[in-house]
């Protein structure tokens, strides 16, 4: 990446994570892929069951190849053929990787969902809740985190998906309520009362969407 965007990056995290510390979720900045995953394994003990909301951001710094390969207990909800059990054990689990749709400069986090095995295990359940955010995610302010979430991340997971949204055919957000929707459940974390178990790690890269 481009050495004055990069420093750009590394000053501008250090903003991130003081809201983050402010809000009781941990902070910290990678300034590789490589960097992000070291510090990703050092926040999973050796035997932790871990599971994931399905984290694009996560398998692209290689986190989600290195625990399946590693000593851990992976849920993999795609194994389950009853996809509610597969919810009730992604909440009994050590640790749940993901990322999020948006996120502000002084740390709330910002998801959206449409059957809400993310959000809700994001809010309640697993021990400890480790996220993956590229520097492209982050917003001024929750107006411009809805934005994002809605009008870019939305309509690109709604294609991913092959779901028929407005948003899908046209690449804009239509505030729909189509039966395929995916913009059902929307999560603003805003404070941990549960110090220790929210950890935030920014990524000096484009990751997700």
């Amino acid at each position: 990446m481009n050495e004055i965007v990069s420093k750009r990056s590394a000053l501008y995290a250090q903003k991130v994570i003081k809201g983050l510390e402010s809000r009781n979720m941990a902070g910290y900045y990678a300034a590789t892929r490589e960097e992000a995953l070291a510090l990703a394994l050092s926040l999973i003990p050796e035997g932790a069951s871990v599971t994931m909301g399905g984290s694009v951001s996560a398998a692209e710094i290689g986190l989600v190849s290195a625990v399946k390969a590693g000593n851990y207990n992976f849920i993999d909800r795609a194994a389950f053929a009853d996809k509610r059990e597969a919810l009730l054990a992604a909440y009994g689990a050590d640790v749940f990787l993901s990322s999020v749709n948006a996120m502000t400069e002084d740390g709330v986090l910002v998801n959206i969902d449409g059957n809400a095995n993310r959000v809700s295990a994001i809010a309640n359940g697993p021990k400890k809740v480790v996220f993956i955010v590229g520097m492209n995610k982050i917003c001024q302010d929750v107006d411009a985190a809805m934005k994002r979430a809605r009008g870019t991340a939305a309509p690109i997971n709604a294609q991913r998906f092959g779901l028929n949204t407005p948003c899908s055919k046209t690449g804009a957000c239509a505030n729909c309520k189509s039966p395929d929707t995916i913009c059902c459940q929307f999560l603003i974390t805003r404070y941990s009362r549960h110090a220790g178990r929210i950890h935030v790690i920014l990524v000096n890269d484009t990751l997700g969407f």
